[in-house]
């Protein structure tokens, strides 16, 4: 696909704390193995919460994505969340993307993440098909990973104790983009919209 300067690849998505990168960090180095070269990990600095990914999009439209974002978030005040217990899709014995399950007021979560996905209906975006899952993504197996080192490492994660909690206030969500780099993706928060107190 050839480049288009007026089109970029974005997603809106809750932010994390500093606090909680770091932890998740360690929990990466942790479970990070030198023969597991066909797990591909996620760098922490850059984890956040999807919440609607919405491929690309001509420039031109992020304001009415933004219009959209303030009218999901309107009558939800702000959230707690806590990032708790660790597991894997579609199962730790098939393991293909490892991940950090969320805890906390997901009722606000799950709410706020359906105004999203209608208002962006509204504006020519899929709804989801699959029900929302909140997870943090932390590392994805490689296509040519055979079955037995799927299910070595998902034996390894479901042997891992991941009891820390890390909470996370959410204020406010994020428009993102992502650029695809060699060496990973790249984020840039192109606007914020504040939920309300």
């Amino acid at each position: 696909m050839a480049y288009n300067p007026e089109q970029i690849r974005c997603f809106i998505a809750i932010e994390l704390p500093v606090d909680a990168k770091r932890g998740l960090a360690r929990l990466k180095k942790e479970l990070e193995r030198e023969e597991h070269k066909f797990v591909k990990w996620v760098d922490p600095g850059g984890i956040h919460l999807t919440l609607k990914f919405l491929g690309n999009i001509p420039v031109k439209r992020v304001t009415e994505i933004t219009e959209a974002m303030e009218k999901a978030a309107q009558g939800i005040s702000r959230f707690h969340l806590e990032i708790s217990g660790i597991g894997a899709f579609p199962s730790l014995k098939q393991a293909r993307v490892f991940w950090v399950g969320m805890g906390g007021e997901v009722d606000k979560l799950s709410k706020l993440q359906q105004n999203i996905d209608s208002a962006l209906a509204a504006l020519g975006f899929a709804k989801e098909e699959r029900s929302f899952v909140p997870h943090l993504t932390l590392a994805r197996i490689r296509q040519g990973a055979s079955p037995t080192e799927r299910r070595g490492f998902g034996e390894l994660v479901g042997a891992t104790i991941f009891e820390d909690k890390y909470h996370v206030e959410v204020g406010a969500i994020s428009l993102m983009r992502s650029q695809l780099t060699s060496a990973g993706a790249v984020y840039t928060r192109l606007n914020t919209v504040a939920l309300s107190y």
